[in-house]
C-alpha cells in the first residue's frame, strides 16, 4: 500500500492505535505507539525517538533518530479487540538529516539485495521456524499468585508428542492451528505446521518471498507466536536448545536467486542435482565463509549447544541431498516444480536477528558467485559416523564449537565488515564479546555438582 491507502485502511479498520515496530542489532522488537491522527505527519516526515538506550544504536548526545514507516507492511493486528483495534507497520530507522541510518538493520539488508540487484537477482528466503510450548509457572509475589514465564525453573512440557504426531484432541494442536490462522491474518502465508521431535516442540514453515519480507515475517511471527502461547497462559520459546538431551529449535533457511522475470536461476535441468552453476558458487560461498558469517546466523552461547553431534543439527562444513547432518542441503527435484530449486542452510536458528543473517547469507553467497568458488562434491553418507582420518580425506571443516570461537572468526571477517558497516559490526561485535565475558564467569549447577568434592 502508499500512503493514502494506509490513511484510508486506517479509518476503514476503525483503528484505535498504530504499533511502529523496528529492531535493535540483537534483533529485539521494540515499538512506538502513536493514535490515528499522527499517521499522515509520520509518513510524510517519519516520527522521532531517542535512539541512546537502543541495543546498538547511538549514544547520548546523538541519541535523536527518526522512524520512517514502512507503508507496505500495515496490518490491522488479529489479536486486539474489535472495540479497540490496534494495527502495526514496520519501520526503517533515519538519521535526523532524513538519511538511513547506518545501525539499522533493516537497512544492511536492503543494501546487500540492492547489490544483488545490480547483478541481476532477487534474493529468495523460506524459512522453517522451530520454537519450543512450556507452561507457564505461578509464583507468589507481592501482588499475590500470578502467571509468569519460566525463568530459571524447572520447565514443565505442554505436551509429549513426537515428530508427525497427529493427536486431534491434543492442546498443542489446536494451540498451533490458532497460531497458523493468527500468521495468515497477519497477511504471512503459512506452508505446512506440524509437530518436532522433541516433546512440546513445534514448527510453522512460511511462505518464500524477497529476503526482506520474509524477515519482517520472522519478526512479526515470533511476536504473534508469543502472543497467542500467553493466550492459552503457555510460554513459547526461541531458544535454540532450551533442554539438554533432546533436539534444539533452528531456522531452516530455504534460498533461491529469481531474476526480475521471475525465473528461478538456481535450476539447470541438464545438472545431476538440478542445479546450475550459479547455484553450486552460491553454494559454495557460504561454505567458504561459513565459520565467518555463524556469528550472526548463531548468535548466542546457547546456539552452539544445538550445533553438536547426534541432535539432526549441521556441525560438518559439506552438502548433499538428501544427507540431513549437512550443513547445505539440496531439496529432491519435482517435475513442474523448477521455480522450486533451492539450497537449505541448517545452521540458522530462531535467536539470529532474521534482517542481519539474511544480509550475511545473501553476501557470502554472492561473493561465491563473484569468485566463481567450485564447491567440493556431495557427502551423501552420515558424516556424524565419520572419524578424523574421514573428515580430512573429504576435507570437512566443521562449525566453530561455542561462541567465542564464532566471534574470533567474525572478528577477522573482512567480508562481515563491508557486509554489517562499522558502525553495526563493531558494535555487534563489543556485544558478543561481553555476552561470552558473563556467560564464561558463571558457575553453573553442573560445576558444583562436578567439583564440590575436590
Amino acid at each position: 500500500m502508499i500512503k493514502e491507502e494506509v490513511i484510508e485502511k486506517i479509518q476503514k479498520d476503525n483503528i484505535k492505535f498504530i504499533d511502529l515496530m523496528f529492531t535493535d542489532i540483537t534483533g529485539a522488537m521494540k515499538s512506538i505507539t502513536i493514535p490515528p491522527s499522527e499517521i499522515e505527519h509520520a509518513l510524510d516526515d517519519g516520527v522521532w525517538f531517542d535512539g541512546s538506550s537502543i541495543e546498538g544504536f547511538v549514544r547520548v548526545h546523538e541519541s535523536d533518530m527518526v522512524l520512517m514507516p514502512d507503508p507496505s507492511t500495515y496490518v490491522r493486528l488479529p489479536w486486539t479487540s474489535n472495540e479497540k483495534p490496534i494495527s502495526r507497520m514496520i519501520c526503517d530507522v533515519n538519521e535526523p538529516s532524513g538519511d538511513p541510518f547506518l545501525g539499522d538493520p533493516r537497512f544492511i539488508l536492503k543494501q546487500v539485495m540492492a547489490e544483488a540487484k545490480e547483478m541481476g537477482y532477487i534474493y529468495n528466503t523460506g524459512p522453517e521456524i522451530e520454537f519450543f510450548l512450556f507452561k507457564s509457572r505461578e509464583q507468589e509475589g507481592k501482588e499475590g499468585i500470578k502467571s509468569v514465564p519460566i525463568r530459571n525453573s524447572h520447565i514443565d512440557y505442554f505436551d509429549f508428542a513426537s515428530y508427525f504426531d497427529f493427536s486431534p484432541r491434543d492442546l498443542a494442536t489446536d494451540v498451533r492451528g490458532e497460531m497458523a490462522t493468527t500468521l495468515e491474518e497477519l497477511g504471512i502465508i503459512v506452508e505446512a505446521s506440524h509437530h518436532e521431535v522433541a516433546p512440546s516442540q513445534h514448527e510453522i514453515d512460511i511462505r518464500y518471498s524477497d529476503a526482506l519480507t520474509s524477515a519482517d515475517n520472522v519478526m512479526v511471527f515470533k511476536h504473534a507466536i508469543k502472543i497467542i502461547a500467553h493466550k492459552h497462559n503457555i510460554f513459547a520459546t526461541f531458544m535454540p536448545k532450551p533442554i539438554a538431551g533432546i533436539n534444539g529449535s533452528g531456522m531452516h533457511t530455504h534460498q533461491s536467486l529469481f531474476d526480475e522475470e521471475g525465473n528461478n536461476l538456481f535450476f539447470d535441468p541438464d545438472d545431476n542435482y538440478k542445479l546450475s552453476k550459479l547455484a553450486y558458487w552460491f553454494m559454495a560461498g557460504q561454505m567458504k565463509f561459513i565459520r565467518e558469517i555463524s556469528a550472526v546466523l548463531a548468535p548466542t552461547v546457547n546456539s552452539y549447544k544445538r550445533l553438536v553431534v547426534g541432535y539432526e543439527a549441521p556441525v560438518y562444513i559439506c552438502w548433499a541431498h538428501r544427507n540431513r547432518s549437512a550443513l547445505i542441503r539440496v531439496p529432491r527435484y519435482s517435475r513442474g516444480r523448477e521455480r522450486a530449486t533451492r539450497l537449505e542452510l541448517r545452521c540458522p536458528d530462531p535467536s539470529c536477528n532474521p534482517y542481519l543473517a539474511f544480509a550475511a547469507m545473501l553476501k557470502a553467497g554472492l561473493q561465491g558467485i563473484k569468485e566463481k568458488i567450485e564447491p567440493p562434491g556431495p557427502v551423501e553418507e552420515d558424516v556424524y559416523e565419520f572419524d578424523d582420518r574421514k573428515l580430512a580425506k573429504f576435507y570437512i571443516q566443521t562449525l566453530p564449537e561455542n561462541l567465542n570461537e564464532a566471534i574470533e572468526e567474525f572478528e577477522k571477517s573482512e567480508l562481515m565488515k563491508k557486509t554489517l558497516g562499522e558502525h553495526i559490526f563493531s558494535k555487534f561485535l563489543v556485544a558478543k564479546k561481553a555476552e561470552w565475558d558473563l556467560y564464561r564467569m558463571q558457575i553453573s549447577e553442573w560445576e558444583r555438582q562436578r567439583y564440590m568434592d575436590i
